[in-house]
């Protein structure tokens, strides 16, 4: 067998095996760790295969730690069914992170992957994910994820516009990097552009409007920072995609 194929075959029986391994060992500790740092330990393994491996074995993994954290970690144990809602929303906002990762590490080999492997991050979007599932108005979703925006990456401001695009401001994309105008700007080296920046709102195939964040210039949120904002406005595009059928109803 050729050597790329052999890795490949290996990186999918790791994607399988890992989680359920780890779950097992982590078993005797359940008591002990929140739900939410069992997932993160996860999530962990899940960008190890995703690094390493190609596009079907991140995503192997990504579904193989959700099984499995279900099956060990939430209320009934030993059964693939959740009972809590606090726990349906730790385990879909473990395979969310973890398939966005796994998609990230296939699209931008060349780039280094971020992972949302810091605990304060992964309970930021938790705590997000709990709002836009329990809520049942998307306006306090948005509005708390605005707020969230401008604790995590520093800003002076941050305001929400529904609908159309209107100019073309910078952009914060969804790998965390930003554009100006058709160029990469270098966050890293040269902070955050002194310049209203967007931040797009997707659910389901539809735009919902934008955040737009008014930076601190210069400040320089770690890609870790820029990748959990992306996801919160993920959050924020669920609560209103949840409410639209009711909008276009009246």
């Amino acid at each position: 067998m050729p050597r790329h194929l052999e890795k490949d075959a290996l990186t999918l029986v790791v994607a399988l095996l890992a989680p359920p391994v780890l779950s097992v060992l982590l078993v005797p500790f359940r008591g002990t760790f929140r739900t939410v740092d069992v997932a993160l330990v996860l999530v962990v393994i899940v960008v190890a295969v995703a690094v390493y491996g190609r596009r079907l074995a991140g995503v192997l993994a990504a579904l193989s730690a959700a099984a499995w954290f279900d099956f060990f970690f939430t209320q009934p144990y030993g059964r693939f069914t959740i009972a809590k809602t606090s726990d349906i929303a730790t385990t879909v906002l473990l395979l969310a992170v973890a398939l966005v990762v796994s998609q990230l590490a296939a699209r931008a080999r060349r780039l280094e992957v971020v992972a949302v492997t810091d605990a304060e991050h992964l309970s930021r979007i938790h705590r997000t994910a709990e709002l836009a599932q329990s809520s049942r108005s998307p306006a306090v979703v948005v509005d708390h994820v605005r707020e969230q925006l401008i604790a995590l990456l520093g800003l002076r401001g941050c305001r929400f516009e529904y609908g159309s695009l209107l100019g073309h401001p910078a952009r914060l994309e969804r790998d965390g990097t930003v554009v100006v105008g058709r160029k990469h700007w270098d966050v890293d080296r040269n902070g955050l552009p002194a310049q209203e920046i967007e931040l797009r709102t997707f659910a389901n195939g539809h735009y919902y409007g934008r955040f737009m964040l008014r930076p601190v210039a210069g400040t320089i949120p770690s890609p870790q920072a820029r990748l959990v904002a992306v996801i919160l406005a993920d959050q924020a595009g669920r609560a209103l995609d949840t409410a639209r059928p009711t909008h276009e109803n009246a």
